[in-house]
């Protein structure tokens, strides 16, 4: 899985990230952790889910702040 954040124009509230699974893509709300559009995996979902849920606040920061640093990878 690799998790991306963008700060181009387009993107938009509420913060979120993508996650790109293989061919599949989810786009997930950093504080509630739904996915917003996408197609992931049931399985694949709820282990973005709970790695979004555990680094909720430096993904809220790296948001505000457009400072993206690395986390720890998802296991």
């Amino acid at each position: 899985m690799v998790v991306k954040m963008y700060f181009l124009s387009s993107e938009h509230n509420p913060p979120h990230i993508h996650v790109v699974y293989g061919e599949y893509l989810g786009v997930l709300d950093i504080r509630t952790t739904n996915m917003l559009e996408g197609d992931l995996p049931s399985k694949a979902l709820k282990i973005a889910q709970e790695w979004t849920a555990k680094h909720c606040n430096e993904l809220i920061k790296m948001w505000e702040t457009e400072n993206i640093y690395e986390l720890p990878p998802i296991v």
